[in-house]
């Protein structure tokens, strides 16, 4: 993986993550430890609410530079590729107590179960303010892990689960 940095990043995220209390990989890299990986550079979290603000001073203690937005916090540095999204939507809080612990990357990382993977992936996919791309992607993944995890598709939308079933 070509990240200019971005695994040496991502062990010091998790790092900071793991001084911070719960918390796990809810986004891409987590759909690519229960299917076959697919690149990707970003690494989409969840923490316990309360922890982000003293978790994003120690990752700008280390480098990274935070911008708040409305649903999240973004983190990076400036020599890496590695785009990392801390989510402030309150849904995701009940993933971080079932989190499983996976290797990504090489560092042994908190990640959400599989049914919490998909129900993010539904989320996004459905979610009429994200882009077009965006939502494609999203529907791939859930195509992914419903090739894998059959029993997953009755979490689908009508509309995915026949798109599914013609194959």
């Amino acid at each position: 993986m070509t990240t200019h940095g971005g695994a040496t990043d991502f062990e010091r995220l998790i790092e900071a993550c793991q001084s911070f209390g719960p918390y796990c990989l809810i986004g891409g890299l987590a759909v690519n430890c229960y299917v076959e990986p697919v690149y990707t550079l970003d690494a989409d979290l969840v923490v316990i609410s309360r922890n982000l603000p003293g978790l994003t001073a120690r990752l700008e203690e280390k480098g990274f530079r935070a911008d708040i937005h409305p649903h999240s916090v973004n983190a990076v540095t400036p020599e890496s590729n590695l785009r990392i999204q801390f989510t402030t939507d309150e849904r995701y809080q009940a993933f971080l107590s079932r989190a499983v612990e996976a290797d990504v990357l090489g560092v042994r990382t908190m990640v959400a179960c599989l049914e919490d993977v998909t129900r993010g992936k539904l989320w996004a996919y459905t979610d009429p303010h994200c882009r077009l791309s965006k939502r494609k992607k999203d529907e791939l993944d859930l195509i992914r892990l419903a090739e894998t995890y059959p029993a997953l598709k009755p979490l689908y939308p009508s509309a995915l689960r026949e798109q599914l079933d013609q194959l």
